[in-house]
């Protein structure tokens, strides 16, 4: 069924009735719409003006027979019919919904980019430049110094945007920072009014120990809060001792804001400031999302710590297992490199005297990683010393009784070594391998791997046995013993990491042949030039141990 048209009259559109689910206006005026001809009705609809009526060019939006000026706008008209705009309920819950969904997004993008980092180092860094950028600054500090567990002995701060001048500027504010050095938040005795001593022992909940860039972070609230302080304005806070606003118009920042890093299982572990460069403090909201941040990026860094302080001791029981100094034998100067992976192989070498004025070189490896390994080879290296000392001068008869052991306490572990029986007056060397890789022999007119027979590694065979080979290195002459991480670390297949070996050894300049240190560190760096200083990521151990023969 159609509705029935009502009847129009001439220039007049007929009102509609409206729709039975859609609010009835509650006047005329309200329904009128300004920008249209004007409803049945209106004063002026067939004014002098003609047919155009108020909606015409010359009489827009002024009544038909007055002198009024016209609106060309049709502002006042809008406003008297509709009064004030206001944003309809649904688009500020849509505004509401879009700026959470924005905050989350970008929490969730700061906190996958921490959780990918490698290291504590890398964590920090990243830590505080998610932190800057979500509370607006541009540059930060971080301490960690936890009261117990991991991390308690050395306190660890890095530095964001901030070098090691600035560092030891902020080094330099009072213990307390507050004028008349007032005390810090935390237990202070009543009747002196100073801070605590912390005992040789402190109590699980004990306050941490500030370190020296901690002085920033005194008036941090007690353990237990995890609200943060601002300083909107350092120059203007008279309360703040004259040194740290000194430092602070030094090193050109005005306003702080800190929080602490604390977690409910490893308690406070320490803290974090961001400086701006001008007087300002975080809003609500920044201060919202930067403590939704902290929370998740505290506990990220305590596990790095415990992994830090893990693999630390590692690394310590691995070199208190190594020989702490390299003997010092006439005729014989030795110089070595020892490098480790993160998981902490088992990878070793040795030098030790031996009787009538003999010196025994070994390098050896047992599979395996972690602990496990790394006490492996205390045990592999302890056995081969005691069996070089009653036997050194034969090196088949040492290997055969390490590989015995090996085979009846270990029979699950499998080994490689190689040792050397040498005898520095004649200049004679006689060795043996299981397993390992070939020594070089470096001089003036040769750079070459040394004939060694092919045998097995230990704990492979039933029976193991392989014969000796016996060289004569020239006065002069280095030979090179290493591992097989220095070849699997060059990530090349192993014909080419041997002949870049070959290479790097050849290609030693002659100044540097006379010392032992410098032709292993050159070897070094040339087989392996992507992981100088120390910044060593792969799996594999690296050594190398070098002997120059006067």
């Amino acid at each position: 069924m159609t509705t029935p048209h009502l009847p129009k009259v001439a220039g007049i559109n007929p009102p509609v009735p409206p729709p039975a689910q859609t609010p009835a206006p509650t006047s005329a005026a309200s329904s009128a719409d300004p920008l249209s001809p004007a409803a049945p009705g209106t004063p002026g609809t067939e004014g002098p003006q003609g047919a155009e009526g108020p909606g015409g060019p010359d009489g827009a939006g002024a009544p038909a027979g007055t002198g009024a000026p016209a609106d060309p706008s049709g502002a006042a008209a809008s406003a008297g019919l509709c009064g004030p705009l206001l944003p309809a309920p649904n688009a500020v819950v849509q505004d509401l919904l879009a700026g959470w969904i924005s905050d989350l997004s970008t929490l969730q993008d700061l906190t996958e980019r921490l959780t990918r980092t490698a290291g504590l180092d890398a964590a920090l860094h990243e830590a505080l430049r998610a932190g800057a950028a979500l509370v607006g600054a541009r540059r930060g500090l971080v301490t960690l110094h936890p009261a117990t567990g991991p991390g308690r002995d050395h306190a660890v701060t890095v530095g964001f945007g901030l070098d090691h001048a600035d560092l030891g500027h902020i080094e330099t504010i009072p213990e307390a920072g507050r004028a008349g050095g007032a005390p810090p938040a935390g237990p202070v005795p009543p009747e002196t009014g100073r801070r605590t001593r912390r005992p040789a022992a402190p109590p699980q909940d004990a306050a941490p120990p500030q370190p020296a860039y901690g002085r920033l972070f005194d008036d941090l609230p007690p353990a237990g809060s995890r609200s943060g302080t601002a300083h909107p304005d350092i120059a203007a806070d008279e309360a703040l001792d004259p040194r740290h606003r000194e430092v602070a118009a030094r090193l050109g920042y005005g306003a702080s804001y800190a929080v602490p890093l604390e977690t409910e299982h490893a308690g406070r572990i320490g803290a974090a400031v961001w400086l701006y460069d001008e007087p300002a403090e975080p809003t609500e909201r920044q201060r919202h999302l930067v403590g939704l941040y902290r929370d998740h990026a505290t506990e990220h860094l305590a596990r790095q710590l415990e992994l830090a302080e893990a693999r630390q001791t590692v690394a310590t029981l691995r070199e208190e297992l190594l020989p702490s100094r390299l003997p010092r034998t006439p005729g014989i100067r030795l110089a070595v490199r020892h490098r480790t992976g993160p998981l902490g192989g088992g990878d070793w070498y040795d030098a030790l005297p031996l009787p009538e004025g003999a010196l025994g070189l070994a390098v050896g490896g047992v599979s395996g990683s972690g602990p496990g390994a790394v006490a492996a080879m205390g045990r592999m290296r302890a056995s081969l010393r005691a069996y070089a000392v009653m036997e050194g001068e034969d090196p088949v008869a040492v290997l055969s009784d390490l590989e015995l052991l090996l085979r009846l306490t270990e029979p699950s572990r499998a080994a490689t070594a190689i040792f050397a029986y040498c005898e520095p007056p004649d200049r004679k060397v006689v060795l043996a391998g299981a397993g390992h890789c070939p020594p070089l022999i470096i001089g003036d007119h040769r750079a070459e791997f040394v004939e060694t027979s092919l045998s097995a590694p230990l704990g492979m065979l039933a029976c193991w046995e392989a014969p000796s080979v016996e060289i004569e290195p020239a006065p002069g002459e280095t030979l090179l013993f290493y591992s097989d991480g220095l070849l699997h670390r060059t990530g090349q297949p192993m014909d080419r990491a041997f002949a870049r070996l070959r290479t790097a050894a050849a290609g030693v300049p002659k100044a540097a042949r006379r010392d032992p240190d410098a032709v292993v560190e050159h070897v070094l760096r040339t087989v392996l030039p992507q992981e100088e200083h120390g910044e060593w990521e792969g799996s594999e151990d690296v050594v190398l141990l070098a002997a120059r023969f006067d």
